[in-house]
């Protein structure tokens, strides 16, 4: 991708296109260079797994087992299906960037792009 990313992790979204459409979620791991965010408890998929030992486990007890089966995780949506939500007025917002000048430094700040909130995004 030529842009950056505005997602980031630890940001809440609100999916707008797919399956899972209308619901919010945390961003648990952004993917830039594929275009894709992992969000918490949206766009589960049944993978299945077989057992496996626990690598360093304790020689107490034995042998650990991870036990196998299906098990359901979150899949990668693409980043144009999800909006992220501004924490100030708790509505899907687009995200715009300003330059600040903070302690001699200049920051880019992502804000909120409502016409009614605009507040800045990161603290």
């Amino acid at each position: 991708m030529s842009q950056t990313m505005k997602i980031r992790q630890g940001d809440v979204v609100h999916v707008i296109r797919g399956k899972d459409r209308g619901k919010e979620g945390r961003v648990l791991e952004a993917l830039p260079k594929e275009g894709r965010v992992i969000v918490e408890n949206i766009n589960m998929v049944k993978r299945h797994q077989r057992p496996r030992p626990i690598q360093n486990a304790s020689r107490m007890g034995g042998q650990q087992i991870i036990p196998g089966g299906i098990v359901e995780k979150a899949a990668a949506l693409p980043v144009s299906n999800v909006m992220i939500v501004c924490p100030t007025c708790k509505k899907p917002t687009r995200i715009g960037t300003v330059v600040k000048q903070v302690k001699d430094k200049t920051v880019r700040v992502r804000v909120c792009k409502h016409p009614d909130c605009t507040q800045e995004l990161d603290k």
